[in-house]
């Protein structure tokens, strides 16, 4: 339990970078509602992206 992924990145941080964030999250969790199933954020612009957002839901 706790956190399941975590990266540093220096300098910074677009949607690419988080996009490859997301991929390898993704990669740890499990269908809902099992445990390590749910993501969650807040109201960042980059959390909006469609990219993200298709991502998830495919998973």
């Amino acid at each position: 339990n706790g956190i399941i992924h975590c990266d540093v990145v220096e300098g910074l941080f677009c949607t690419e970078t988080f996009t490859q964030f997301i991929d390898s999250l993704l990669k740890n969790m499990q269908p809902y509602p099992a445990p390590k199933s749910v993501i969650v954020m807040d109201n960042c612009k980059i959390h909006k992206h469609p990219d993200i957002q298709s991502m998830i839901e495919a998973r």
